[in-house]
């Protein structure tokens, strides 16, 4: 691995990411080794400001308020074409992996990354690599290995009513993280996960978390 802080190159990267602080620690972490021209919350202002800035490298949440970030990708690749997209996120679940990749991702890492390691996957991804989580690249290889094209997997009709944050908030749920971790890991208050929670057994009817933990597991999305 290159070191991050001697490397001559510094890519210029634009973080987007809907939570502020996650982003101001992602700046701190990484800051002094690539430089960040710009910050988007969402979809649209991630569009604006790539198009803007035509930065080498965006590292992007695959879940934004107004939409995901396969959206941005396919927007922003027809006319910006050489734009290099590493999605970062606090979710490793196969089908966001493979739908930020089929829009035209050239890497997914999770947020538990650590900095020096974050630094390196973008260098490598701005210089063409293609760079993935170790445990993450096998979804991409299943997912590809029928060389016919074909629409993405299908869709579990009762995990599609949930939004992505409600996603995110079983998938934790369904591996046993208590109610503060899940809010200290989605930077999110632990109200709002009581809420989330809430409505993801609503509208799973289901009763209890242990009913969660095993929908999730006979579904392997945990």
């Amino acid at each position: 691995m290159t070191d991050p802080q001697t490397h001559p190159v510094r890519p210029r990267v634009v973080l987007v990411d809907d939570h502020g602080m996650f982003r101001a620690g992602v700046r701190a972490e990484i800051g002094a080794a690539v430089d960040i021209v710009a910050e988007a919350a969402t979809v649209a202002e991630a569009i604006a400001v790539i198009g803007q800035q035509r930065p080498d490298v965006v590292l992007l949440d695959v879940h934004l308020p107004d939409g995901g970030g396969p959206a941005v990708v396919s927007a922003v690749l027809p006319a910006v074409p050489g734009t290099r997209f590493l999605a970062l996120s606090v979710s490793d679940a196969a089908e966001d992996v493979i739908s930020v990749i089929r829009a035209g991702a050239r890497g997914y890492v999770t947020k538990t990354i650590s900095g020096p390691d974050l630094i390196d996957a973008i260098r490598r991804v701005a210089d063409g690599d293609v760079v993935f989580s170790p445990r993450l690249a096998g979804f991409v290889l299943d997912a590809f290995r029928d060389s016919n094209p074909g629409p993405s997997p299908s869709v579990d009709p009762e995990l599609d009513q949930l939004t992505p944050r409600e996603q995110e908030v079983l998938r934790l749920l369904a591996r046993g993280y208590a109610y503060r971790e899940i809010a200290t890991e989605l930077f999110i208050s632990i109200k709002t996960v009581e809420t989330h929670a809430s409505n993801v057994l609503r509208k799973l009817q289901l009763s209890s978390r242990h009913q969660l933990t095993r929908w999730a597991a006979e579904r392997r999305i945990v």
